[in-house]
């Protein structure tokens, strides 16, 4: 009976993850035309959609034609048709290569600089992109491979506290467990970076499945409830070694304390317009 029960409130429950979507902008996506963009997001509205993160607005050398392209556009449409934004800073295209070949010092200077173009980005957004922005994300992923020493993540604190202090809206970034830190450990760093005022997202790892559901489970209950969860909408297909490929799934629905977005706005059965793009995860 109680398991019966448990199952109708899941059942029962509100949708709410998609309440917070994430959206990567891959440049495919210039080929939407304007009527195309206004249905996307009349349609993400009525599918209870709030708020759009956009993962980036500058990658690498690419900036999506600034402030008349494509993606400005098709974001002031986004908030002419009722989402609320996050936007999303500069992500440099070598990121994971560059923090695979940096020690600790150089990781700090190499995050230092990059910084600063997420600084100049965000600008160049406010200044430019005639955007009411509510936030901003930073798209430089953190993991407990790259952070496991704590050299290395009290460096990030210092660093991020800085950067949090010279933006104008809340700070957004994500995370991702790769099982290099007790769950406790980990939860306590997230706990740390929470407290600095800005919304850390951690990602559920159910699409790529990269670690075994009750090792997840284990990282997922020991997060701090001010730590969002970023539910993912696909199941990783590739393998190691392949061109990243997946396929749309549900999201795992949470019932616990945390906030939840989930990625990504392409696997969403709403917006088969962008089946082209292959966000990457």
């Amino acid at each position: 009976m109680r398991r019966f029960l448990y199952l109708l409130l899941l059942i029962c429950l509100p949708v709410v993850a998609d309440q917070r979507i994430l959206y990567q902008p891959l440049n495919r996506d210039a080929a939407l035309d304007a009527g195309q963009w206004r249905q996307l997001w009349r349609d993400t509205v009525q599918q209870g959609g709030r708020t759009l993160i956009v993962q980036w607005s500058r990658y690498g050398d690419e900036r999506f034609g600034g402030a008349d392209g494509w993606l400005a556009n098709s974001l002031r449409e986004a908030q002419a048709q009722g989402l609320e934004l996050v936007v999303g800073l500069h992500m440099d295209s070598a990121y994971y290569t560059r923090i695979d070949e940096l020690d600790s010092a150089g990781l700090a200077a190499y995050w230092k600089a990059q910084l600063g173009e997420s600084l100049a980005q965000h600008r160049e957004v406010r200044e430019n992109w005639h955007l009411k922005v509510s936030g901003w994300y930073l798209p430089m992923e953190l993991d407990d491979l790259h952070f496991q020493a704590k050299d290395r993540r009290d460096a990030l604190y210092s660093q991020l506290r800085e950067f949090n202090r010279k933006l104008d809206k809340p700070l957004h970034l994500s995370a991702f467990t790769a099982g290099k830190l007790a769950p406790g450990v980990q939860a306590r760093w997230y706990a740390g970076l929470a407290g600095l005022g800005l919304k850390l997202w951690w990602q559920d790892g159910a699409g790529t499945g990269r670690l075994p559901p009750l090792v997840r489970q284990s990282y997922a209950a020991a997060l701090p409830c001010e730590v969002g969860i970023i539910r993912e909408a696909f199941r990783q297909v590739s393998r190691e070694g392949e061109p990243f490929r997946a396929v749309p799934q549900n999201p795992i629905r949470g019932v616990g304390c945390h906030e939840e977005a989930v990625f990504a706005l392409n696997y969403r059965p709403w917006a088969r317009v962008l089946t082209g793009s292959s966000p990457i995860p």
